[in-house]
């Protein structure tokens, strides 16, 4: 008899108090001629995971609207290498949930104190629009001195790079943190022939004083919290995060 054949095992669902969660994603922006919004899964993901653990969420963008998966992580693209995440695809069609893309709330329309966590997705649009965006620096900021969890996947960790607190310091001041590596913006580079990105999250935050960039290698599945700050290295790592986010709120 194989020793698999003498284990027994049995396991039990968590019963989760309902939480209310705010999932960010940028809104369209030009990167090299082509529209760039929002990789699909580091939305949807986390999404489903958060709603099938009794969650309510909320979809916002900094400007409102309408929103777009990215061209090349959304599974209804043609050859798609994403052509399988049933995840991203069930939202498009969800009768509820899908409508959430043609009218994204505006963060203007954010009351911090209605949530308990913030959920920021990466693609390609973070880096052109999150910049220059005082008004979500401050949400993101407003988010985590109300004693709120701070996730960010991806290009959405781009906005540790900028975020301050009201006393001046970044977010990312003292802290452990993860994003979208300077490796994989090569790799992505070379998929597309060309360079996409004129700066990269990792090369900006080792100038940064008194923080940590941590990562793996090349779309491995890495997770990092660092108290109530809570960040994913790409997509790959979108599941991971979101368990991360969910222990954080049973806590």
């Amino acid at each position: 008899m194989l020793a698999s054949d003498l284990k027994v095992e049995t396991r039990r669902g968590v019963v989760r108090k309902p939480r209310r969660i705010l999932s960010i994603v940028s809104n369209t922006a030009q990167l090299k001629g082509f529209p760039v919004g929002f990789f699909a899964e580091e939305m949807t993901r986390a999404f489903l995971m958060f709603t099938e653990a009794g969650h309510h969420v909320d979809l916002a963008s900094p400007q409102g609207g309408e929103v777009m998966y990215d061209t090349h992580s959304d599974p209804r693209t043609p050859g798609s290498a994403y052509a399988d995440d049933l995840i991203s695809l069930g939202f498009v069609h969800h009768p509820r949930f899908g409508p959430m893309l043609k009218q994204s709330m505006p963060i203007s329309a954010v009351h911090v104190d209605d949530y308990d966590a913030v959920w920021v997705a990466g693609g390609g649009g973070p880096l052109l629009t999150f910049k220059d965006d005082p008004a979500l620096h401050k949400l993101i900021a407003d988010f985590y001195e109300k004693g709120k969890i701070v996730a960010l996947i991806c290009h959405g960790s781009s906005l540790l790079l900028w975020t301050r607190l009201s006393d001046g310091s970044l977010l990312a001041k003292g802290k452990k943190w993860t994003g979208f590596t300077d490796e994989e913006e090569e790799d992505v580079n070379k998929a597309f022939g060309m360079k996409l990105n004129d700066y990269t999250i990792q090369s900006e935050a080792a100038r940064i004083d008194d923080t940590r960039f941590l990562c793996r290698g090349l779309n491995q599945p890495f997770a990092v919290r660092d108290g109530r700050l809570i960040t994913g290295q790409q997509q790959y790592s979108s599941g991971l995060t979101a368990e991360l986010v969910l222990e954080a709120l049973d806590e």
